[in-house]
């Protein structure tokens, strides 16, 4: 059995994404496993070098996970052949330019989404990722997520039978910095910075909606600025220009030709009474069952309750408790982990992979549709997306 290593270039692991979900979840905890398993018992040993702006910050952050390599001259780091992979988690609105330039200098390349701010760039970037000739990939992590894959399972089996429709519940309240503390970048809440909840969300329901089930056919949407001043992470207030909640419906062709309705709700001005952060409710002919990030519940058809309707008693059901729990079948490892090294093996052994830059541009797409049918207030169709 033989260690290989594999040189990583890390950018924008100082954010809040890239360093918790990436860097210390994800690479380090690889690491700290003993590197990933290939297909012959070989094993793969990620070397990370970090690379930032803030030498200060940058150098301490390696410092305290173990990792030798640091940096603020990103060309230097593309410029060294034994370093392979480029990972992007900085600025959307950087990150075309950035996966671009390594492409260029050679490096196989692995990216937060959304890929772009814009359709043109996410599919100008896609393209040139697939003319190289090199290993591409897009975070998608919500498919790795507990509660989705224990849904998937259910789908699989054929629980719900025909799929009806989706209900997607996702958010909570984002303080606005003036009493407490704010627990998100200002920036996502400035459309000039590349801010916004289309923007940030959408992309993900997009992949999670066309995996899980159905091909998203046409989209309606309604976005907003509900909070319009917030306080910045000095303190100072300033004007909320960015959607921080949207409503949409999106029609879907699901796996097996027949019709579903998605209700897409999003927000960081609600405040949270369910289940989880982010829920989803499908109903089915034979079942439904309701996901959560880790659990999952389940209602068959046989099994289903007859309410009765009647205002003038109170309501003697309990029906949180008529669901049946989905349950643990495997080990759940953290999902953007689970990508890492799924991306890894990719490159290292040409292992299978999907979830690559034009999926990543099937988001942007949305998101460019969503945001459409908001400003011309009218149902707007997503076509199937050539790259």
């Amino acid at each position: 059995m033989a260690t290989k290593r594999l040189g990583i270039v890390m950018h924008g692991v100082t954010g809040r994404m890239g360093m918790n979900q990436h860097l210390i979840r994800s690479i380090v905890a690889i690491r700290n496993q003993g590197g990933v398993t290939l297909s012959n018992g070989d094993k793969v040993m990620p070397d990370p070098i970090l690379i930032g702006r803030n030498a200060e910050k940058i150098a301490a952050l390696a410092r305290s996970h173990g990792i030798e390599r640091w940096g603020t001259d990103l060309d230097q780091a593309l410029a060294n052949k034994d370093d392979t992979i480029f990972f992007d988690a900085g600025t959307t609105q950087m990150r075309p330019t950035l996966l671009a330039k390594a492409i260029r200098a050679g490096k196989h390349v692995y990216c937060e989404k959304p890929i772009a701010t814009n359709l043109n760039e996410a599919v100008e970037i896609a393209r040139l990722a697939g003319q190289s000739g090199l290993k591409h990939g897009a975070v998608q992590d919500k498919l790795f997520l507990p509660g989705l894959r224990k849904l998937d399972m259910l789908r699989r089996a054929g629980f719900f039978g025909r799929m009806l429709s989706l209900r997607l519940e996702f958010g909570y309240w984002v303080f606005e910095g003036d009493l407490q503390p704010i627990q998100r970048p200002s920036w996502n809440y400035r459309a000039e910075d590349g801010g916004g909840m289309i923007l940030d969300m959408m992309c993900h329901w997009r992949y999670v909606l066309d995996n899980l089930f159905g091909e998203v056919k046409s989209i309606t949407c309604l976005g907003a600025t509900h909070i319009p001043q917030r306080w910045d992470e000095a303190g100072q207030p300033y004007k909320a220009t960015a959607d921080d909640a949207a409503y949409a419906i999106a029609e879907l062709t699901g796996h097996d030709g027949e019709p579903i309705v998605a209700q897409i709700n999003m927000s960081w001005s609600t405040r949270v009474r369910r289940d989880d952060l982010v829920t989803f409710h499908v109903d089915g002919t034979n079942g439904s069952a309701v996901a959560t990030l880790t659990e999952c519940r389940a209602q068959s058809r046989v099994t289903t309750p007859r309410p009765i309707w009647n205002p003038e008693v109170k309501q003697p059901m309990n029906f949180f408790d008529q669901w049946q729990e989905v349950p643990d079948t495997e080990f759940y490892d953290n999902g953007f982990k689970i990508q890492w090294e799924h991306f890894i093996r990719h490159v290292v052994e040409n292992a299978p992979y999907k979830w690559t830059l034009p999926e990543g541009a099937k988001g942007v797409q949305l998101v460019e549709a969503a945001l459409q049918s908001w400003k011309e207030r009218r149902w707007v169709d997503v076509p199937k997306l050539e790259v």
